[in-house]
């Protein structure tokens, strides 16, 4: 099983990079992620990883690419809740390596 290690400890990834344990997840994970993705965090970055988190929390599945933009919309404004904002964030795809970031599953119709 893929793994990296980080501050002398290991964690496990799928075959994508994805964190196995969830719980795992910290903002050290989720820097070290951000860099092996060539993602400088910045604040509108991690409010996107703690939305995500959040969103993930509440309904157990991390969002689609629709169904995030439409939720970032509703809860952060229009102005970030489209896929022009959130691509320019995340260019390897906002669902896909966002949620990454965050420590979560791969967002299901992914490819």
């Amino acid at each position: 099983m893929p793994s990296f290690e980080l501050s002398g400890r290991t964690y496990e990834t799928d075959e994508d990079g994805y964190l196995i344990n969830l719980s795992d997840w910290n903002e050290e994970v989720a820097a070290y992620v951000a860099k092996q993705e060539s993602v400088a965090m910045s604040e509108n970055h991690w409010e996107v990883v703690n939305f995500l988190r959040e969103y993930y929390e509440e309904y157990k599945i991390a969002p689609m690419i629709r169904i995030l933009t439409k939720a970032i919309g509703k809860k952060l404004g229009k102005d970030k809740g489209n896929t022009k904002y959130l691509y320019d964030l995340y260019p390897g795809g906002p669902a896909k390596q966002a949620c990454k970031i965050a420590g979560l599953p791969k967002p299901t119709g992914c490819v």
